[in-house]
């Protein structure tokens, strides 16, 4: 039996590049292919494949919401999301959007084959590279606090506009964002927001 795959990226050589590794496979056939998330979306409704293989950074929807999206509207579709790093959230959101599979990008050529059959069998399958990164990677250096009041800042909102919504003084506030900045050896509140966002170390207030 035919497995029907659509393939998702937005960088048109790599999903050239992908296409013809996956196409030189008797059993596989790519039925469509998007350069974004939400055409990704519309066209697998329209070709309905058996297993989506997306990748995580896409423009308008990413690879995570493309999945989860495909997981309500076509539950029998399996998803795998390509990627180039492990960090710990990223892996923990992938297989929270029901990702059957998760492959670094830098993977041999025959892996992706590999993984559309495990995950069409009903497999999961994550990278063993990009969970031995998930797995090393360190541990936020921000308390809960300072994380909250992280999210809240974003990388230029107003101090006063900050501690009125995390119900502390403005002088408190600058306090933690100094603390924030020193401890992520950040240059400005905008990197030491960069740093957390790409680390996983927001928090949202409760």
């Amino acid at each position: 039996m035919t497995i029907r795959v659509l393939l998702a990226e937005d960088e048109e050589l790599i999903r050239e590049a992908l296409v013809g590794l996956l196409e030189r496979e008797s059993d596989i056939e790519v039925v469509a292919t998007a350069a974004d998330g939400r055409q990704a979306i519309d066209r697998a409704l329209a070709h309905r494949p058996d297993v989506a293989v997306v990748d995580l950074r896409m423009p308008v929807v990413d690879g995570i919401g493309v999945v989860t999206e495909l997981g309500r509207a076509l539950p029998a579709c399996a998803g795998v999301i390509l990627t180039g790093h492990g960090r710990p959230h990223v892996l923990r959101q992938a297989l929270a959007s029901g990702a059957r599979g998760f492959l670094a990008k830098g993977a041999p050529g025959t892996a992706l084959a590999d993984v559309v059959r495990r995950v069409h069998a009903g497999q999961r399958y994550v990278d063993p590279v990009l969970a031995a990164d998930a797995l090393t990677a360190p541990p936020s250096p921000l308390t809960p606090r300072e994380s909250e009041v992280l999210t809240v800042a974003g990388e230029d909102r107003p101090v006063r506009e900050i501690a009125r919504t995390v119900f502390l003084s403005p002088g408190t506030v600058r306090n933690h964002l100094a603390a924030i900045t020193a401890k992520l050896g950040a240059g400005s509140r905008a990197e030491a927001h960069r740093i957390a966002r790409e680390n996983g170390w927001l928090r949202a207030p409760p």
